[in-house]
């Protein structure tokens, strides 16, 4: 049966009437039309579908829609903020750090939740934190310039 649920994604309140055990990712995707969480695996093995839920790294398709109703919600498309990418997005593009770009938004979401976390992560955090987000191009090297980059430009004066 489907249920009336709140949702807050991206700042935005919104109203969804699903089965409370439907997966985020497809609320996301079919509802809200928020395609840039992509669906990988289904298993929550690849991060393909991370968004932030709370704050956190969470993979999308293995979170029910009930667990995540009165929780913020961010996903790529709410990174970007007044017309300019947030300083993660910007460092993957900087340094190129996709191929396919399918992991692109998963790895960027996982990545944003590192720096939350550690503003100044070693290579060795960044691994950790990148833990289970797959890319199958092999980008890894610019992946890790890319955070290593949006790290050091966060803590610069005038950053945020």
């Amino acid at each position: 049966m489907a249920n009336a649920l709140q949702l807050e994604v991206n700042g935005r309140h919104y109203t969804v009437k699903y089965p409370g055990d439907t997966p985020l990712l497809y609320v996301l995707r079919d509802e809200l039309g928020l395609t840039g969480t992509k669906y990988g695996c289904g298993e929550g093995q690849c991060g393909a579908c991370t968004v932030l839920l709370g704050g956190a790294p969470r993979r999308s398709c293995q979170i029910p829609v009930s667990a995540a109703a009165g929780r913020p919600i961010t996903t790529i498309e709410g990174l970007e903020q007044n017309g300019k990418l947030h300083p993660v997005q910007q460092a993957f593009l900087d340094a190129g750090a996709f191929q396919c770009a399918y992991c692109t938004s998963g790895m960027i979401m996982s990545s944003v939740g590192l720096l939350k976390t550690n503003p100044n992560p070693s290579p060795a955090d960044i691994v950790q934190g990148l833990q289970g987000n797959m890319c199958r191009c092999g980008t890894h090297p610019r992946i890790m310039e890319a955070v290593l980059n949006a790290a050091k430009a966060s803590q610069e004066p005038g950053r945020s």
